[in-house]
C-alpha cells in the first residue's frame, strides 16, 4: 500500500521548479524527476497499484486484492502445520534408518515424534493464521478509509484526497510532478539499496504526495509509464499493465479471482500437451495449489473485491463523484502543443539512441525546445 517513504528522505524540492530529466543528488542517493512535463519513457508499463480503470478515470494507490496474499495467509499456516505434524516425524524415521535402527525402533520414533509435534503444529498453524488475518483486517479496514489518487484523462486533471482533509485537491495533469528516489547506505549486512516512486505537487507550504517502495529503478519507471500511458490514451484496460502472465480471457473481470485459477490450469495442461512444459512442473503446480488450499484463496479474493466495490464509493465526497462523471467528447481537454511536440521528440531520440539514459534524453529535449523558443 503506497505511503510516505520516510527512509528515502529528503523529500523532493518541488518549489525549485524541477522538470522531467532533472537529477537532484543528496547524501547516499539521488532523486530523478520524470515530470512535469510527462514525457514518454522506453520502459513497458506496469501498474500493480492501479485499481479501477475506465474511459474516464483511473485510481492509483491501492490496486485490487491479490490472490497471493490469501495464499500466504492460508497456505503459509497450513504448510507450516503440515510440515511440523508430518514431515518432522518422517525426517526422524529417515534418520533412524540411516543410523541402522530396527524397523520397530524407527516406527516408534516416528510415532513418538508425531505425538509430540502435532499439538505444536496445531498451535503454530493457528497462531500464524491469526496473525495473517489480523494483518489482512488491518489493511482491508485501512483500504476502506483511504481515497486513492484519481487520474481523469477527459479533464486531464489529478484528484488528491490527503489524509484528514475534508475536500479533494485538483491538479492539472501536465503540472503534476513525478520522481524516482534511489538511496543506499552501509549496514552490517553490506550495502543496502532502496528505490521508490512518487507523484505529487506543492500546495502552498505543504507537499501532497503519494510514494511507495519499488524493487528497482526500471520497475519504478514502469509504474509511472502506466500512469502516463493511461492519461495519454495509450492504455485502455488493466490487462495491458497488470496481467503479465496473460491469465485473463476477454470476458473475465479485470481483477484476479476463480477465473485466474481455471485459466492457469488450462494453460498448464496445454503446455504439457505441446511439450513446452514437463509433467514434473505440472506436479509441483498441483502441489503448490493443494498446499495453499486449492481455490479458497481465489474465492476469498473475489469476495474481498465485491466488498470493496460495495463499500468504497459510499464515502466519496460528492464533488469528487461529480468530477468523475464522463464529459461530452467536445469538452475533453487537449494536451498542450508543447507536450505533444516534446513527446514526439523524446520518442525519436529513444529510437535513435535506445541505450541512452532517459534523464539525458529529457534534458536534450528541453534544451532543444528552449533554443527554439529563444529563436522565435
Amino acid at each position: 500500500m503506497p505511503t510516505k517513504i520516510e527512509s528515502l528522505l529528503p523529500p523532493p524540492h518541488l518549489k525549485q521548479s524541477r522538470k522531467a530529466g532533472d537529477v537532484e543528488p543528496f547524501p547516499g542517493g539521488r532523486i530523478t524527476y520524470l515530470a512535469p512535463l510527462p514525457l514518454p519513457t522506453p520502459m513497458p508499463p506496469h501498474g500493480p497499484h492501479i485499481g479501477e480503470l475506465n474511459d474516464v478515470f483511473m485510481e492509483f494507490g491501492l490496486g485490487w486484492p491479490q490472490i497471493f496474499s490469501w495464499q500466504v495467509i492460508l497456505g503459509g499456516a497450513f504448510s507450516v502445520a503440515f510440515s511440523v505434524a508430518f514431515l518432522f516425524p518422517l525426517i526422524g524415521g529417515f534418520l533412524g534408518l540411516v543410523l541402522a535402527y530396527s524397523w520397530e525402533d524407527t516406527w516408534d520414533s516416528i510415532e513418538g515424534i508425531f505425538h509430540e509435534s502435532y499439538g505444536l503444529a496445531l498451535q503454530t498453524g493457528f497462531l500464524m493464521l491469526l496473525i495473517g488475518l489480523f494483518v489482512w483486517h488491518h489493511n482491508h479496514k485501512k483500504r476502506l478509509h483511504i481515497f486513492p489518487t484519481r487520474f481523469n484523462r477527459q479533464r486531464r486533471e489529478v484528484c488528491f484526497m490527503p489524509e484528514g482533509a475534508t475536500e479533494p485537491l485538483f491538479v492539472p495533469w501536465e503540472s503534476l510532478s513525478a520522481w524516482v528516489i534511489e538511496s543506499q547506505g552501509a549496514t552490517q549486512y553490506g550495502i543496502q539499496r532502496q528505490y521508490g516512486m512518487g507523484i505529487g505537487f506543492q500546495h502552498g507550504e505543504t507537499l501532497t504526495s503519494v510514494e511507495f517502495p519499488c524493487f528497482g529503478l526500471p520497475i519504478a519507471i514502469s509504474h509511472w509509464e502506466a500512469i502516463r500511458g493511461y492519461m495519454e490514451y495509450e492504455i485502455h484496460d488493466l490487462k495491458a499493465i497488470q496481467d503479465l502472465e496473460d491469465l485473463q480471457l476477454p470476458n473475465d473481470p479485470p481483477h484476479e479471482g476463480l477465473h485466474t485459477f481455471h485459466n492457469a490450469r488450462a494453460r498448464m495442461h496445454q503446455q504439457i500437451r505441446d511439450g513446452s512444459r514437463n509433467r514434473v512442473s505440472g506436479f509441483f503446480w498441483y502441489l503448490y495449489h493443494v498446499m495453499t488450499l486449492w481455490t479458497i484463496p481465489n474465492r476469498l479474493t473475489e469476495w474481498e473485491v465485491r466488498r470493496i466495490q460495495k463499500l468504497g464509493p459510499q464515502t466519496m465526497p460528492e464533488v469528487m463523484q461529480q468530477w468523475s462523471e464522463p464529459l461530452p467528447k467536445e469538452q475533453w481537454a487537449k494536451p498542450s502543443e508543447e507536450l505533444v511536440r516534446m513527446s514526439e521528440q523524446a520518442r525519436q531520440m529513444h529510437k535513435r539512441q535506445p541505450r541512452k539514459p532517459i534523464t539525458e534524453i529529457f534534458a536534450e529535449v528541453r534544451q532543444l525546445n528552449s533554443t527554439d523558443k529563444r529563436r522565435a
